[in-house]
């Protein structure tokens, strides 16, 4: 297959995306599929003969990209269109456009709806579950409403809500956290007024509406969902905090378990609720949902990812791999079932 691999972005995650988009294409490619990868937010100004060539350099088109990186910034306050030079045609050029994106204008639903009105396939779910995914506030209230366990919490909108946690009969410690930022970046925990006031200072600083939510204590756990059927979970055990960016994606901060050390019950009890999440969400092809577990055994979901990372040690290919699936076969599966949805 012609495969796009669509990656970078201008988002706060864009240095993941493209790790997620380097992996992704050498497994493809790895698969003898002609895979390119591509930046969706400063495409390419010119090309070879092939746009899918048969020799193809995937880490040099990814350092590249890691070096446009330093650009981002500047280049925003010139250009107002997301889609770089050629992008869409490269795109439409494809079988299907594997979709490497994460945060903003990538996992909310713009992207996806530029490729529907335009008949792109792309990997993952459509514009409508992508955006009340990404969108925690909404996700909780979703959540709620539909019998998926989630933390206590509000919304909070910038200059226009009430700010004090007794409004809303929460305590401390309480998580504070944007509403559509991903990597738990600007995620801060609180424990008294003065971290409460920094942590909301650092929150509305990405984003005019904020979550705050009831802090949990307990082991933290991920659930990838394919098809609506769940796959192993795995634990993340950070050494130190909780599982913010830094532990994500420092090497050795965490240790991660999969499957989970967990009982039976358990195992099926989160899974299940993961199945739910899924499906209330209306997600389509996969995602990954998140879930803390307290000292009595209460489970919570705290968000679902519809593009959750890809690198080759990310949580939903370590959680395939305990099924016998490696990594190229999982980027190909994925490729599979997000085909189903044109069928």
């Amino acid at each position: 297959m012609n495969i796009v691999v669509l990656a970078g972005g201008n988002s706060t995650e864009r240095d993941v995306s493209i790790s997620s988009g380097e992996g992704v294409c050498s497994a493809l490619r790895q698969k003898n599929h002609k895979a390119v990868l591509v930046d969706v937010y400063f495409g390419k100004e010119s090309f070879g003969e092939e746009l899918f060539p048969e020799v193809y350099d995937v880490k040099a088109e990814a350092d590249s990209m890691r070096e446009m990186s330093k650009l981002v910034e500047e280049t925003g306050k010139t250009r107002k269109e997301f889609f770089g030079p050629n992008v869409l045609s490269i795109c439409k050029a494809a079988d299907i456009v594997f979709l490497a994106l994460h945060g903003a204008n990538g996992e909310d639903g713009k992207v996806q709806s530029v490729f529907e009105l335009m008949g792109i396939p792309y990997t993952g779910t459509g514009p409508l579950s992508s955006g009340m995914a990404m969108d925690k506030g909404i996700t909780k209230m979703v959540f709620e409403a539909k019998g998926v366990p989630t933390p206590k919490g509000v919304t909070l909108a910038k200059g226009k809500s009430e700010t004090a946690l007794s409004a809303y009969d929460m305590n401390y410690p309480v998580i504070v956290k944007p509403c559509c930022g991903g990597s738990s970046v600007g995620v801060c925990i609180a424990n008294d007024d003065a971290e409460y006031a920094d942590a909301l200072k650092e929150a509305f600083s990405y984003e005019d509406e904020i979550v705050v939510e009831q802090f949990v204590k307990g082991r933290e756990f991920s659930v990838a969902v394919v098809e609506g059927k769940a796959y192993p979970i795995i634990e993340i055990a950070p050494l130190q905090g909780f599982y913010d960016y830094k532990n994500k994606y420092n090497a050795g901060s965490t240790i991660e378990t999969c499957p989970a050390k967990i009982t039976p019950e358990q195992t099926s009890q989160m899974q299940t609720y993961a199945e739910l999440g899924y499906k209330v969400l209306n997600l389509q092809a996969y995602g990954r949902l998140d879930f803390i577990m307290d000292e009595t055994g209460a489970m919570y979901c705290l968000e679902a990812n519809t593009l959750p990372g890809m690198t080759p040690t990310s949580l939903i290919p370590q959680e395939a791999k305990v099924l016998g699936i490696d990594y190229p076969e999982l980027c190909e599966k994925l490729i599979e079932v997000s085909l189903k949805k044109y069928q």
